[in-house]
Parts: structure tokens; C-alpha cells; sequence
């Protein structure tokens, strides 16, 4: 993960959960689909296994990680390198948002769900989110994600004993590294409660002020 992120922060791409992310800030949806055109272009035969791209009229977000691996590769580090140049070549750039004014970072989102027999509520889960197995899940207590990539992914946590006073469902919110300080500042001056950074920088939990959690995490602290 270290030298993952290493090798593609200065070229303005973040590591986070198992993918390699950038955004490119464009002027229409005419200009996004050409940006994202020429990244495709330049991917050549990996584009299909290895990129994903969401084209707005104010930006291009890249996703690439290996779909066979549901990983980052060294293919997925390569090919940041030749999006990046692509990219270039049409005037713009690529670059995580973590720009004064900027609407956000890159990030991802997951859903964690507290459970007593994860492989009881798991199948409730997949099928009325019309969600399927991650790749590569071989459990009954797998997370969940979505065929179609639009979804959050969906994680089930064991709980040792029930729990009614606490929320069993909260969001994990992935941030790139370098910008999670300034996500839980600005958590913590919206009226947030900083609940426990025993685990950072992998995970901070935090709770709004009726005690719903969330976590905001990142890749460092993490044994893969």
C-alpha cells in the first residue's frame, strides 16, 4: 500500500481501499468525455479490466484497480502514469481536489453493518440491494458490493453481544491520507464528537451529537 501511494501521489492520484483514485476538474460534458476518451485511449487493451470513470459536467473521476484481483496492481500504477500523461495532452490535469475551494477529495464510501450472525442477515442484504459477492469472496460473512459500481459497498462487523443503544448501521467514509485531519476538523466544527482514535490513522469514529457514528478512514495503519 505504501509504495502504491507512493508512487502515484506526486502524478495527483490517492490510494484508497484497494484502488488507485484521481479527479480531473473539466469545463462541460462534451470536454469530460473527451478527457475521458483520451485515458481510455491511452489504457489501450487494460481500459475494460482495469479503469473505471465517472464523467460529470465539472469533473472526470478515474478509478483503476484490477478487476480480476479487486486489487491494485502494478499494471494499475503503470497505468496511472499513462492517464496522467493523457490527461496532460488534453490541457488539464489530474489531481486529488484537496484544493482551498474545492467541493471535496476524492473518496469512497462504505456502509458497516453491526451484526450477531452476520451469515443470517448477509442474504437480506444482498438481495434487496440487488448487490453481489466482492470478487474473490469465498464467506458468508463477505462484504457486499455493488455489479454496477455506482453503490457504496456494503461490510458486516461481528458484534460479541447485542447492543440496542447503539446504532448497528454507520458509514466508513475512505479518504485520501493527506486529507483526513482536514475532514475530522471540519467533522468536529459542524457540532461532531471525536468518539475514539485508538485505531488511527486507520479509522477515527466519530458521532454526531445524538451519537450516530461514523468513521472517517484511510489506508495507512492497515495490515493490507
Amino acid at each position: 500500500m505504501q509504495e502504491a501511494s507512493d508512487a502515484v501521489s506526486d502524478l495527483g492520484w490517492r490510494y484508497i481501499l484497494g484502488t488507485l483514485r484521481t479527479s480531473v476538474s473539466v469545463r462541460s460534458l462534451a470536454h469530460a468525455a473527451q478527457v475521458a476518451a483520451n485515458a481510455v485511449t491511452a489504457c489501450g487493451a487494460d481500459a475494460d479490466q482495469h479503469l473505471r470513470a465517472d464523467l460529470r459536467p465539472t469533473r472526470v473521476i478515474f478509478t483503476l484497480q484490477s478487476l480480476k484481483q479487486a486489487t491494485v496492481t502494478v499494471r494499475d500504477v503503470e497505468l496511472a502514469n499513462v492517464i496522467t500523461f493523457a490527461v496532460g495532452e488534453t490541457g488539464s490535469k489530474t489531481e486529488p481536489d484537496i484544493r482551498a475551494g474545492s467541493p471535496r477529495s476524492v473518496q469512497l464510501l462504505e456502509i458497516g453493518v453491526d451484526a450477531m450472525d452476520i451469515a443470517s442477515i448477509r442474504p437480506f442484504w444482498k438481495a434487496v440491494l440487488g448487490y453481489a459477492d466482492e470478487p474473490g469472496a469465498s464467506g458468508s460473512q463477505d462484504p457486499l458490493v455493488d455489479p454496477v459500481g455506482q453503490g457504496p459497498a456494503i461490510w458486516f462487523q461481528q458484534m460479541s453481544e447485542p447492543r440496542t443503544q447503539r446504532n448497528r448501521i454507520h458509514f466508513d467514509v475512505s479518504v485520501p491520507h493527506d486529507e483526513a485531519a482536514r475532514r475530522i476538523e471540519a467533522t468536529l466544527a459542524a457540532g461532531g464528537r471525536l468518539l475514539s482514535d485508538a485505531e488511527a490513522p486507520s479509522f477515527w469514529v466519530l458521532a454526531d451529537p445524538e451519537g450516530n457514528e461514523a468513521c472517517v478512514t484511510t489506508w495507512q495503519g492497515r495490515d493490507n
